[in-house]
């Protein structure tokens, strides 16, 4: 595999190196030893997949409060998506900055790291996205913010055919007060 950095910091694209032949090709996917010499010391417990039937549908943006240290590893292993990251850690010099990267087709994954909000857009029919994660769901403190929230700048690049009311109807992001909640359960985590 090989890890390509990203402009936030701990996210890397993650791409397939191929062993061709006449039948195909072999690539590996997940491996804990080539993640740890890449300073991604992590254990998948959960992996989850998204069944997407129509192009432009919006998934997202996901993620979890402290004491969670989700991380996640998404692939789209049929179709195509435009899949989005935000840093919504207070402390990361690239708070509030987003990377989107087109996933398809098990040619490359993303490595999103905790306090980093995940989502995508499909960029075709029938997609499937696989993620895998380092902790199981846990609903308490599961939250996300609105898709096309001004705050984040992102440019969708099509329209949005389907998406679920609680993803659309997020509240305005404000940064001060998520900077607040952030570090308060953050510091819970760790007392």
């Amino acid at each position: 595999m090989k890890f390509l950095p990203t402009a936030i910091p701990g996210a890397r694209t993650v791409e397939l190196e191929r062993h061709a032949d006449a039948r195909g090709f072999f690539a590996r996917t997940w491996c804990r030893e080539e993640f740890a010499r890449e300073g991604i010391a992590v254990d998948m417990v959960q992996a989850s997949v998204s069944h997407n039937r129509l192009r432009g549908t919006v998934r997202g943006l996901h993620f979890t409060w402290p004491p969670s240290r989700e991380a996640k590893l998404v692939r789209c292993e049929r179709g195509q998506v435009l899949d989005v990251i935000v840093d919504l850690r207070p402390e990361s010099p690239a708070f509030l900055r987003h990377v989107a990267v087109t996933l398809d087709d098990q040619r490359n994954a993303l490595y999103i790291p905790p306090g980093v909000a995940h989502g995508f857009q499909t960029l075709a029919e029938d997609c499937t996205i696989l993620y895998m994660m380092t902790e199981a769901y846990r609903p308490e403190v599961a939250d996300g913010v609105r898709f096309d929230d001004p705050a984040f700048g992102i440019a969708w690049p099509l329209p949005v055919t389907s998406i679920i009311a609680r993803d659309r109807d997020y509240p305005d992001f404000d940064a001060t007060a998520h900077a607040v909640r952030y570090n308060a359960a953050l510091e819970r985590a760790i007392a």
